[in-house]
């Protein structure tokens, strides 16, 4: 989907029930960045498919928006083509952890045959574990020939969570610090946490965008932009009111 002269979005990348995933690109006259790789290598493939067409003859970069393994599982794509990526310092996964991550998938499988069978196994075929390898502590910038993008600390979700703003085009690509028509994901923080979210989004909030690609769920556009960033914002200061998760029965 494209969203401006250099951004694209690529949605709605499959992952678990009820939850796709997003990525993106930005394409510069030298270089592309790729936001995230999706879940497994086939997702990675269908991101470098979508970004090397945009601009032929560009050198790739990749930036992973936090640790999660729905936003770094595609990862090794990358890493095995040379192609250097950037991502929080604190992003460092283990083998045991995407073989729970695959396991885990597989008993979410409804069928007792196919989970017998792990097909699991079928949809991370060619997955392997890539941290990223230009680790980022602090907020930077990236030049990518004929544009400046921007790299910012978004925490709350995990202490890991990263957004990348692109100034002349005003599109906000925010991982999951933001989720479109889901429930915010809470679960894996304390109250603390949740404070440092809000904190993240006055960030995004001060810069306006005109376009939000969110980790899960719709872009979103003009007055929408705003509006999610609010309505994100309403959910976690409910939970901070009364102790509860979103998603709590």
């Amino acid at each position: 989907m494209r969203l401006s002269d250099r951004c694209f979005a690529v949605t709605g990348l499959a992952y678990v029930p009820p939850w796709s995933v997003n990525a993106g690109f930005i394409v510069g006259s030298e270089t592309t960045l790729i936001v995230d790789t999706g879940a497994n290598a086939l997702a990675a493939a269908t991101i470098h498919g979508y970004a090397c067409a945009a601009r032929p003859g560009n050198r790739l970069a990749v930036i992973n928006t936090e640790k999660h393994f729905d936003h770094i599982g595609g990862n090794s794509f990358f890493r095995e083509l040379g192609i250097d990526i950037y991502g929080h310092i604190g992003i460092q996964r283990t083998e045991d952890e995407i073989r729970s991550e695959i396991s885990d998938f597989n008993d979410q499988i409804a069928s007792h045959a196919r989970r017998s069978q792990r097909e699991a196994e079928v949809f991370y075929s060619g997955t392997k574990l890539a941290n990223p390898n230009r680790p980022i502590s602090q907020d930077a910038t990236l030049n990518l020939g004929d544009s400046e993008i921007q790299i910012f600390m978004t925490p709350g979700h995990t202490p890991t969570n990263l957004s990348v703003y692109v100034p002349s085009d005003g599109v906000l690509f925010c991982g999951d610090c933001l989720t479109s028509g889901y429930l915010p994901n809470l679960d894996c923080g304390t109250s603390n946490d949740w404070q440092v979210w809000l904190r993240s989004l006055d960030r995004t909030a001060s810069l306006n965008p005109k376009f939000i690609v969110p980790g899960h769920g719709c872009v979103a556009r003009g007055g929408e932009a705003m509006h999610l960033i609010q309505t994100v914002r309403d959910r976690i200061t409910r939970s901070l009111e009364t102790g509860a998760l979103p998603t709590s029965d």
